[in-house]
């Protein structure tokens, strides 16, 4: 079984087109980046807090996910209640750029790979857009087993 954390010196990890817009201090996305790695990958990794997307590239992302704004959205926390983004009459226009003047408020991890872009919660959700399976089951930080080829 592979661990949360897991690195492997005898193997080397193959740089694919994958890029994560990830949070360190997110336990979902350190799952997702150790997910990515234990296929075999190593990934772009965008600390997005520091740098975050244009608002081009977070318009793009959101389009190819598929989802609207609001679904990125990020609802925990007081910012969100702060600028009042639970109102159900902001338009999609105002919830971008309350994510762009705040990116904490960008959900994560959003993965780009081979098989599309997805925002990665549970972070198993990484695998349908990698084009390389788990090898073994892998461990996440809290235990929860996520299978191999499952």
């Amino acid at each position: 079984m592979l661990r949360s954390g897991y690195s492997d010196a005898n193997r080397e990890l193959l740089r694919m087109s994958v890029t994560i817009y990830h949070n360190p201090a997110c336990g979902t996305s350190r799952n997702t980046l150790a997910l990515i790695r234990a296929t075999g990958v190593e990934p772009e990794v965008i600390h997005y807090l520091e740098t975050p997307p244009s608002r081009d590239e977070l318009a793009s992302l959101i389009q190819r996910m598929g989802i609207t704004p609001r679904d990125l959205l990020r609802g925990k926390g007081t910012t969100f209640t702060e600028l009042g983004l639970s109102d159900p009459t902001l338009t999609d226009e105002k919830l971008i750029d309350a994510m762009m003047a705040h990116p904490i408020l960008i959900n994560r991890p959003i993965v780009v790979g081979p098989n599309g872009v997805r925002l990665c919660r549970p972070s198993e959700e990484v695998l349908s857009v990698l084009d390389r399976p788990l090898d073994a089951d892998f461990v996440k930080e809290d235990g929860e087993v996520v299978p191999a080829n499952g």
